[in-house]
């Protein structure tokens, strides 16, 4: 009997000591882990939330041009071998999921096929507007003044989707590889004006503002308009040679002025290369832009 009522009195006092306990709630290093599911929720709030600080909270604009083939659609090159110093003329057409070639592509900046061609240290950067034959067969001709091995991005939209594959062309000779410059605010263009740049400070997954401003003797040289806007602008990503598609936003031609928005996807160095036009030539100017996390 005596061990029978300790034994109540005990349970008794356990039950206060419970509803105690609940209705203080534990200390909060003492907190037990949330539950798998409710852990994974906890952990993407807080994600957002942080991306939501830092600005972050944009969606990252897809990566392309790092493989030839993408969405059952493939490049392939015709002559993926080139002399050097030499026109010749390449080739290359866009295959569907059977294998047939593409015929159907929409207009992109006035154009229905761009061909970008840059060597794997960022030089030697070409810009090409390719034509199409019955057969869908692009060509263009094309000259290389120094050895190595480059990439060829086709740049078009199908199907309302904007979409760039690219493959690899190999020129032999001995490669003198450069180091990519360092960022700068200023660069003189092939056509000898001075260029500058105002990107204010990049940061991966923020919409940048590329402000560009073409002057000869720091007067503003006036520009035409070039593939229907004030410019054309191309950033590849260091390493990798990712390529990012950019949005040009407005420009003041008379006052040698044009501005891109870009979202740069990941942080590391890109490097830009703007093309505008002067009367009837078009010049190019390069930057090295370093993006921020």
């Amino acid at each position: 009997m005596k061990v029978a009522l300790f034994l109540l009195a005990l349970a008794a006092l356990f039950g206060v000591a419970v509803a105690a306990g609940g209705a203080i709630g534990p200390e909060p290093s003492e907190q037990r882990p949330a539950t798998h599911a409710g852990a994974t929720q906890q952990h993407d709030e807080d994600a957002s939330s942080g991306a939501a600080e830092h600005g972050g909270g944009h969606d990252a604009p897809p990566v392309r041009g790092l493989a030839s083939a993408e969405g059952g659609l493939r490049v392939v090159v015709e002559t993926p071998e080139l002399a050097l110093r030499r026109t010749q003329t390449l080739r290359f057409r866009v295959l569907d999921a059977h294998d047939e070639p593409l015929r159907s592509f929409g207009l992109t900046h006035e154009r229905r096929m761009h061909a970008i061609v840059v060597r794997r240290d960022l030089t030697g950067f070409q810009h090409l507007h390719p034509r199409m034959a019955a057969d869908g067969t692009w060509s263009v001709p094309l000259r290389i003044g120094t050895p190595g091995s480059y990439r060829l991005y086709a740049d078009f939209s199908h199907d309302g989707e904007a979409r760039t594959l690219a493959s690899d062309l190999r020129v032999d000779g001995e490669a003198d590889l450069r180091p990519l410059p360092a960022p700068t605010t200023h660069a003189v263009s092939d056509g000898g004006d001075v260029v500058r740049l105002d990107a204010g400070r990049p940061h991966a997954g923020e919409e940048t503002t590329l402000r560009f401003a073409v002057a000869r003797e720091d007067r503003p040289v006036a520009l035409a308009p070039y593939l229907g806007a004030g410019g054309h602008l191309v950033a590849l990503r260091e390493g990798d040679l990712a390529f990012l598609h950019v949005h040009p936003v407005s420009g003041t031609l008379a006052g040698g002025r044009v501005t891109f928005a870009a979202t740069f996807p990941d942080a590391g160095r890109h490097r830009l290369f703007l093309q505008y036009r002067v009367g009837a030539q078009v010049r190019t100017a390069a930057f090295t832009v370093e993006v921020a996390p």
